[in-house]
């Protein structure tokens, strides 16, 4: 698709949604031109959170599963459409319900205490379902370190957040073993040559990067902490180590600004200068344009496993 088809699918979409009362949002990784179509950009929760405050009848959420049904949980009796519903998420995928269900089974036999299951945002509704409170990586440590200095803690899905949080707090949680498969494969030896060819230039990590890339990283946060820092910082020149997708809204804030991105580690001989994330490309404006037409797909959630998973995200909001 050429520039002129691109924009005027875009002109459409836009006058479809006016059409409809529908709201569209994008995740911080998704395409230049999905953020660019969006009517608010950001990370998965936030989204879901400005849904609820938003007067639309259909609310349009370029993301992956489990950011619809989050916001399909928060926006009950709004229409929530969703352009792929086959975009997944490795993390999510990771950690199955009745697996987690398993889990904390069998680390509660030996023991008088309940542990307390805290489950970060990046799961399915399922799993939300059985989590006791929900974390994002803007407020994980806040929330972990309100929680009883005794608490028998289980953590999951990501063992890489979940690590940097044990080491920031001083807490020993259990850490489920799942992994973002963007931010586990950052290579560290192309992140040490480009810090050599760049002396001086900050790195900027999200924590569910691995311990060795943490180690490297001068400021690690949330996708929206990193993109505020790169804002406010009187520095010129970046190196980011997460999905590729933020650079275009780092661009945008920052024109005058330079932003160099960790390539991941090379497979089978071949290598690329950017991470991302597939299931965050499988939203193309052409099914932006399809889903809004059509009413569908549309986002649905069991109503008793969505009053139970809206109780952990509550608790995570009160905690906040």
């Amino acid at each position: 698709m050429n520039l002129a088809e691109q924009d005027k699918l875009k002109q459409s979409i836009c006058e479809l949604a006016k059409k409809k009362n529908a709201v569209i949002f994008a995740h911080y990784y998704t395409r230049p031109e999905i953020q660019e179509i969006a009517d608010f950009i950001g990370d998965s929760l936030a989204l879901a959170q400005q849904a609820t405050r938003v007067d639309a009848d259909i609310l349009v959420m370029c993301g992956v599963h489990f950011m619809g049904e989050t916001m399909k949980i928060l926006c009950p009796d709004k229409k929530v459409l969703i352009p792929d519903m086959n975009a997944g998420c490795s993390l999510a995928d990771s950690c199955k319900a009745e697996d987690l269900k398993q889990f904390i089974i069998d680390n509660s036999q030996f023991t008088d205490q309940k542990p307390i299951v805290v489950s970060y945002v990046n799961t399915s509704a399922d799993v939300k379902a059985l989590t006791d409170v929900v974390v994002t990586s803007s407020n994980a440590v806040k929330i972990v370190e309100q929680l009883p200095a005794d608490a028998k803690i289980i953590f999951g899905p990501d063992h890489n957040l979940g690590s940097y949080i044990n080491s920031v707090t001083g807490r020993n949680m259990l850490l489920w073993d799942g992994a973002c498969h963007v931010h586990s494969r950052f290579s560290l030896e192309a992140l040490l040559q480009l810090k050599a060819e760049n002396p001086g230039v900050e790195v900027l990590a999200h924590p569910e990067c691995k311990a060795v890339i943490l180690a490297q990283s001068d400021v690690i946060g949330s996708t929206k902490a990193l993109l505020e820092h790169t804002i406010k910082s009187s520095a010129k020149r970046f190196i980011i180590a997460t999905e590729s997708g933020i650079l275009h809204e780092m661009q945008k804030a920052c024109p005058d600004k330079e932003f160099i991105p960790v390539p991941p580690e090379v497979t089978e001989g071949v290598g690329c200068s950017c991470n991302e994330c597939e299931y965050m490309r499988m939203n193309t404006l052409e099914k932006v344009y399809d889903c809004l037409l059509n009413e569908s797909p549309e986002m649905h959630v069991n109503e008793e496993t969505a009053r139970k998973a809206v109780s952990s995200i509550n608790r995570m909001l009160e905690m906040s």
